[in-house]
């Protein structure tokens, strides 16, 4: 009936998650405000927030394929309880309860503030570069099959598509019936086309943590529009820089579009892109000039781009986002980025000093 032990006694000191909780709580401590507004008022009782959201960190930190495991797993796990501050007698939530508490985190946009909290962090450690990026995206299969989709009822008009000059695409013209917002799409002329959506993300080149992310519809141009919207959110405008201040993108080929490399040159950033081969030619044009060519810090920031690779390894091989299961854009968009707040908090973990992580 009685323990000499308490539950948090029971974690050993030098867990990952120990170290992971750490940094989480330090997060919400700031949030403490806004998730204040998440808490109803009315009706039953409801789940934390703070609970809600260490819950899900959990589902994409130990890859928990669904709410459902996730319950099953917390009735047992004691890491689990303590991790999301349950004690050991407390009774675990029942999963439909779960998941519609969890709409209040999505709707006040949870997500995004705490990955900017978690950057606090970064930054207070001087882990973060301010001016040398890297940007790319990465194909997330939506939680929809492809035999869902049907012919739209409303096409778009002929020259109004999403391809080139206005083409009408295949996606243009069909549509899921249990996920609508989802795109027939593919990455490389050798796939097959299946329901998806596009996660962008831009990380700074000295760690490689992600600085800024966000999840879009699946569309050739998806890339490079996001990745315009993603540097603007992480440099300040060209009139309010420090002298000396100067900003650096790396990214693939695809970037290497002539529209794209004029944005960044509006914004004074150095489009340290990636440039077709002569074997390659026929799939695009180069667009920088010899000045941006031959910028010896090109080769660096395409030697980082190995970092932005890391993160969609674990995102997709030893996380959740292989096969993302929400359905619509809103709820894929706060989990991407809730993704890559976990993945900044396990890089977090190995790049602080110890000291610097207890309690």
């Amino acid at each position: 009936m009685f323990s000499y032990l308490t539950l948090a006694q029971r974690i050993p000191m030098d867990h990952p998650a120990r170290q992971i909780r750490a940094l989480v709580d330090r997060a919400l401590e700031r949030l403490d405000a806004e998730l204040e507004k998440l808490y109803s008022d009315t009706g039953r009782p409801s789940i934390a927030p703070e609970r809600l959201l260490r819950a899900t960190l959990l589902m994409i930190l130990y890859s928990i394929r669904s709410e459902r495991q996730l319950m099953e797993q917390m009735n047992y796990n004691l890491l689990f309880r303590w991790f999301v501050g349950l004690e050991m007698d407390d009774a675990v939530w029942d999963v439909t309860v779960f998941t519609k508490n969890r709409e209040r985190l999505i709707a006040g946009a949870i997500s995004q503030r705490l990955l900017e909290e978690v950057l606090v962090e970064a930054r207070r450690h001087e882990l973060l570069s301010e001016e040398h990026f890297t940007v790319d995206g990465t194909l997330i299969q939506a939680w929809a099959s492809a035999r869902s989709f049907q012919e739209k009822n409303d096409p778009p008009a002929a020259g109004k598509g999403s391809g080139s000059k206005g083409a009408l695409l295949l996606c243009d013209k069909v549509e899921s019936a249990t996920d609508p917002e989802a795109r027939l799409y593919k990455k490389s002329k050798a796939d097959k086309a299946v329901p998806a959506y596009m996660g962008h993300t831009l990380i700074e080149n000295r760690n490689g943590l992600a600085v800024a992310a966000e999840a879009s519809e699946a569309g050739n141009a998806a890339e490079r529009v996001s990745a315009l919207e993603l540097l603007d959110r992480v440099i300040p405008p060209k009139g309010n820089r420090a002298p000396g201040f100067d900003v650096t993108l790396g990214a693939d080929t695809l970037y290497q579009d002539e529209k794209f490399i004029e944005a960044l040159r509006e914004r004074e950033v150095a489009p340290h892109v990636s440039e077709y081969t002569q074997e390659s030619s026929n799939l695009g044009k180069n667009s920088l000039n010899e000045a941006e060519r031959a910028d010896p810090r090109r080769a660096i920031s395409q030697r980082k781009r190995k970092l932005i690779e890391k993160v969609f390894g674990w995102a997709k091989l030893d996380s959740v986002l292989r096969q993302v299961k929400v359905r619509g854009l809103k709820r894929v968009d706060w989990f991407y980025r809730l993704a890559m707040a976990a993945y900044n908090l396990m890089r977090l973990r190995r790049l602080m000093p110890i000291e610097a992580l207890a309690r």
